[in-house]
């Protein structure tokens, strides 16, 4: 059961809602996705969807009274601000009729800088009256500056407290810093109150934009997603839907048009910034019998492409899902921080009462003084800094994959991704192009060798046999009518008679029982040997080619810190030799099964003390390899659904060398991480200890607070 939450963007109130849910009878499972502003809820058996419904909206009301609660395919209504003190009244997001449906709303340029502006006259106009307070200082016009200038700061944060009171909500961050500055107004600290809301509100903002702009980092890339096709019929070119598209329709996309669906170009040329798909900014031609994906643009020329795939199937729906639901993915350190900040205010305002009553009752000073001090308490207890930053800066990380071609699945994933120290390779389509290609053609007379293998071969659509045609194409047209008394030889080749003499292609057996002499190849690869009326002509070794700057991508993930590569192949044992060595990998294991590698990697997983072992792959035989991984990544490309479907991490490109790239992200995220929690710990912790002894202030209660916070999410969004 999908529920979407328009309008809530409050870290810390969505842990309190998802807890609240987890905690029904009705549900075995709550997840709140922020980015997406959905929740995934599963139910127990036999219960009603309506009447659960109904429960998570009161929950959700509870602590956000404004935020709309829809179940999929309900139609979205315009939303108010949350009312928690992250979102700010007034904020209007309009979603298009399928808003709820898929998330595909878009903000109002003129709204948000309408809000802006209300929010320059606010801080302008409180913060004069603040300086004219403070320099006006033992006059009578003191005392009403400062009042009306809390007033213009905190008006909003006293309503919230009051109204959330009223509905059984006492320690939110609103009432404590209703209480904590209404304190400092009662013991005479008019400027620190007014400095403290002040602060507290630039904070609130900048946590807010930091929100939305972790959200629009993700969420931009539905931008990509097409609204129409023109279907080409037999009346003439047809808009449509993309849904509408059958699979064998064929489209027509112009100069400067995003590819709807995933097809094969049936006719025309023209280049394709793929840039949204795989991070590349290098544009990639296309041709007649190219392969394309949707999502991406065309540069130039008209294209007429063949449908492959319906519209929900397609490389950018598939693209969407993922990235959507990734940050819905929790990593073990934000479920920490989550059940954390559900402990850590109630003490921090436990420890504050205490340090107001005790102290006095027990003769150690004056009321007034310990009363002070437990205000300074209270404006720390607040965990903004941990509950906003450590989530953001997983967006972050996601985010900065996604823009590098790299769709991390979750923060877990990421989190897994910084931690792999063995690598486990498939060969073909992996560390290979995954095509056969002729690399050597070994004959006296080269021309006439590859005409004669080519013409044989022109009939089968064996890919070794493919890839001899398609060779010799590149320089000439084949006819293969010439080409008579055309016979297969199971196990040996082909033979077929051309003027009259016979031509023979196929392997040493068929050489050795023609009785004819030859030399045989000791390479890497397939070999076609050829000859014509008994006499030998020569050979052709066709071998699936290493992908460019292969060599490269390794030596950069030992940078990385992968300490051991294993290379896993149905091929030859001699071929698999010849790559590890040229590879410089450490391990193989060749002629293997589909249940051979799951073997072989909970062999290599048992050894493996230290860190996480991944595993790399493209075909549909890898998807139980890569669901059995610590961490699965497909090559998005030429990768099978299967394969995609089961793998944590997608390289859209299929370049080996964006793993390496994604590795550094997740480690750089993984250190921020642990930044802003010892930071963020370490400050408040301290202002803590020095505000009970007497030698904190309200100003350095504020920095701990929002200074931290500020700071934290400033670390979360800097440049992975």
């Amino acid at each position: 059961m999908k529920v979407y939450l328009k309008g809530l963007t409050c870290a810390n109130c969505a842990g309190k809602i998802e807890t609240a849910v987890n905690a029904l009878s009705e549900t075995r499972q709550a997840e709140i996705n922020l980015v997406k502003q959905t929740m995934e809820v599963s139910l127990s058996e036999g219960t009603e969807e309506l009447g659960v419904l109904q429960k998570i909206e009161k929950i959700v009301h509870k602590f956000e009274p404004d935020v709309v609660v829809a179940m999929e395919n309900s139609r979205a209504v315009e939303t108010a601000g949350c009312s928690c003190s992250h979102c700010h009244e007034g904020s209007r997001e309009h979603e298009d009729s399928h808003a709820l449906e898929d998330d595909h709303g878009h903000d109002h340029g003129n709204g948000e800088e309408g809000e802006g502006k209300k929010l320059l006259i606010r801080f302008g106009l409180g913060g004069i009256l603040f300086l004219a307070a403070f320099f006006m200082s033992e006059t009578t016009w003191t005392v009403p500056l400062f009042l009306i200038s809390y007033g213009i700061f905190g008006y909003d944060v006293l309503l919230r407290a009051i109204k959330n009171i009223a509905r059984g909500q006492v320690f939110d961050e609103n009432f404590l810093m209703s209480i904590s500055t209404v304190g400092a107004i009662a013991i005479g600290e008019m400027p620190e109150a007014v400095f403290v809301m002040m602060f507290y509100q630039i904070g609130e903002a900048f946590q807010d934009y930091a929100v939305r702009r972790s959200r629009k980092s993700i969420t931009a890339l539905l931008d990509i997603r097409p609204d129409s096709a023109e279907v080409i019929t037999e009346s003439g070119v047809k808009r449509v839907h993309p849904e509408e598209v059958q699979i064998g329709d064929i489209i027509l996309v112009k100069a400067g048009e995003r590819i709807p669906l995933d097809g094969r170009v049936k006719e025309g040329h023209a280049n394709l910034d793929t840039a949204a798909l795989t991070g590349e900014a290098l544009p990639r031609g296309v041709e007649p019998g190219s392969d394309v994906l949707s999502g991406c643009i065309n540069l130039d020329g008209n294209l007429k492409v063949e449908v492959t795939r319906p519209f929900k199937d397609s490389t950018v729906m598939k693209i969407l899902e993922m990235v959507e639901n990734a940050s819905g993915k929790k990593s073990k350190t934000e479920r920490f921080i989550t059940r954390f900040a559900r402990v850590y205010t109630p003490v921090v305002v436990g420890l504050a009462v205490a340090l107001a009553v005790l102290p006095p009752v027990l003769g150690f000073g004056e009321f007034q003084m310990w009363f002070g001090r437990a205000l300074i308490f209270l404006v720390v207890s607040c965990p903004c800094a941990l509950v906003l930053s450590v989530p953001l800066s997983y967006f972050a990380g996601i985010g900065a994959s996604s823009k590098n071609g790299i769709l991390v699945k979750g923060g877990g994933d990421l989190d897994t991704l910084c931690h792999v120290s063995q690598l486990v390779f498939d060969k073909t389509g992996t560390l290979t192009k995954g095509k056969f290609s002729v690399v050597e053609i070994e004959g006296q007379e080269k021309e006439e060798l590859m005409y004669l293998a080519a013409l044989g071969e022109a009939n089968s659509n064996h890919p070794i046999a493919e890839a001899i045609v398609q060779e010799y194409k590149k320089t000439k047209e084949i006819s293969a009518d010439s080409a008579v008394d055309y016979k297969e030889l199971g196990g040996f080749g082909v033979s077929y008679s051309l003027n009259g003499e016979q031509v023979l292609l196929g392997n040493h057996r068929l050489m050795e029982r023609e009785k004819i002499s030859f030399k045989p190849y000791q390479g890497v690869g397939s070999v076609v040997y050829v000859a014509k009326d008994g006499m030998y002509m020569g050979y052709i070794v066709v071998a699936d080619t290493l992908k460019d700057n292969c060599k490269e991508a390794l030596s950069s993930l030992r940078s990385m810190g992968v300490h051991t590569m294993t290379m896993l192949t149905g091929d030859r044992k001699e071929n698999a030799q010849v790559m590890a060595k040229e590879l410089g990998i450490d391990q193989f294991y060749a002629e293997l099964l589909p249940e051979d590698k799951v073997r072989i990697l909970d062999e290599i997983k048992g050894k493996e003390t230290g860190g996480k072992v991944a595993f790399v792959g493209d075909g549909i035989n890898d998807a139980p390899v890569l669901a059995g991984a610590d961490l699965g990544v497909a090559m998005g490309g030429i990768g099978s659904d299967a394969a995609i479907e089961a793998a944590d991490v997608v390289l859209m490109d299929d370049d080996i060398g964006k793993l390496s790239v994604g590795i550094r992200i997740a480690k750089n995220t993984r250190v921020i991480v642990r930044q802003n929690i010892a930071f963020a710990l370490g400050i408040k912790a301290l202002v803590l200890v020095l505000s009970a002894v007497g030698m904190a202030t309200m100003w350095m209660a504020v920095f701990a607070d929002v200074g931290v916070a500020v700071l934290a999410i400033l670390n979360a969004m800097r440049k992975k």
